[in-house]
């Protein structure tokens, strides 16, 4: 067996292995379909069921395999399957100060028409409202660390039956991972976090949090008068210099920033730090925070979550996720819990085990790039298990022993 066989067999073994992990409460004949599109989308490196077919090379008519795939596809909705199974694994990566961002993304589908449940979204690319979904997603990552651990991951649209709240969607996602998590970590948003009903149920259940505020919001100073919080902010005298490093679009940028704190200033009723950043535009940046933390710590705390950010990024331009085609509700809401999950293979099963540096090794190798990727290495990942998967065709290995329900190696003899 030479080296390219190798590595193929151990990156299939892999992908089997952590689909059968993550939906270990999903029926057996989901669990198949789980691991055929895990191993599809990174293989055709597109979310399309027509690509997701084409790179599992069955020997029937293509055009069945992806009827059977549609139809997989919009049976169930394995959202809160796939990010629990996601959450259970993910967790013991979390450490007491590990950030974790939570953002609000959207699926833009411009040209669309007859899917279900479409409606408006702010498309923040092109900075106007369009037709498309929401996406609530959950991110951890250290300050001072290149690892991300995706956690969680809903498509939502505010016209599908039983949605209540842009509020509710974000508490379900924190209730989802803190279950799990158990109080660790600390949760940072950017501005729109800043709403009364956030910030008073985050503190309510005793989380520790960073979250970017607007000027306009009235705040109470120590003397107890209310008073707008970017006059506020211009009271507080920034003596700390920082050198900041920003990573935008894969290009680096440097800023020299002064940053200053004030405590126990009331905000929403809740006494809150709140650090004012200045350096990064003609305004001050805010931020507010419940962690005992200085100045400093917290804009590092709200810098990785800009670090973050680019796994979106990374997930819409490595899979054409915007160019999901599936017309129901149930199977956009799967296509992006997949999705999601591919990317925690890339990042963490892949990205972050020292057993498996040869093969991430040789992955990176096969992404024929000209340089190498240092600020986000899941995008020449990618690539490789692209290259090595190509036309290389799926093959179910996973046999079970059906009377002990359980997966169990047999010869064909038995």
């Amino acid at each position: 067996m030479n080296n390219n066989s190798k590595i193929l067999v151990e990156t299939k073994e892999r992908i089997d292995r952590f689909a059968m992990k993550i939906s270990e409460n999903i029926s057996r004949p989901r669990r198949k379909f789980v691991r055929q599109a895990i191993y599809g989308i990174q293989a055709g490196r597109d979310v399309k069921l027509s690509e997701i077919a084409r790179s599992l090379c069955e020997k029937i008519k293509l055009i069945k395999t992806e009827n059977r795939l549609a139809h997989q596809m919009g049976k169930e909705d394995l959202t809160e399957k796939i990010n629990s199974g996601l959450i259970k694994d993910g967790a013991r990566r979390i450490g007491k100060d590990t950030v974790l961002a939570m953002d609000l993304s959207d699926v833009h589908k411009e040209f669309a028409e007859k899917m279900e449940n479409l409606d408006y979204v702010w498309d923040g690319s092109k900075g106007e409202v369009g037709k498309g979904y929401w996406v609530c997603e959950v991110v951890g990552a250290e300050v001072n660390g290149e690892e991300v651990v995706p956690l969680y991951s809903e498509a939502y649209s505010q016209s599908a039956e039983g949605f209540e709240s842009e509020n509710k969607q974000i508490f379900k996602a924190m209730d989802a991972v803190d279950a799990v998590i158990k109080g660790r970590g600390i949760w940072t948003i950017d501005r729109g976090g800043d709403r009364k009903e956030i910030i008073v149920n985050i503190s309510k259940k005793q989380r520790r949090f960073v979250i970017r505020m607007r000027g306009d919001k009235n705040v109470k100073d120590r003397n107890g008068q209310i008073i707008r919080l970017d006059r506020l902010a211009k009271r507080i005298r920034c003596k700390k210099e920082y050198e900041v490093k920003v990573n935008k679009a894969g290009v680096e940028e440097k800023y020299k920033v002064r940053v200053g704190m004030a405590k126990r200033i009331e905000v929403c009723g809740i006494l809150l730090n709140i650090v004012v950043i200045r350096g990064f535009g003609k305004k001050d940046m805010i931020l507010s925070t419940s962690a005992e933390k200085d100045c400093l710590e917290v804009l590092d705390i709200y810098l990785t979550r800009w670090k973050c950010e680019e796994s979106f990024r990374f997930l819409k331009n490595e899979y054409n996720m915007e160019d999901v085609r599936v017309r129901s509700y149930v199977g956009i809401r799967n296509t992006v819990a997949l999705l999601h999950a591919v990317f925690y293979f890339i990042s963490v099963e892949l990205g972050t085990r020292l057993k498996y540096s040869i093969v991430v090794k040789n992955l990176m190798v096969r992404a024929k790039r000209f340089f190498e990727v240092k600020i986000f290495k899941q995008y020449a990942l990618a690539d490789g298990i692209c290259h090595i998967l190509f036309d290389s065709g799926w093959q179910d290995t996973v046999k079970y022993d059906v009377k002990n329900k359980r997966k169990q190696m047999t010869f064909d003899f038995a």
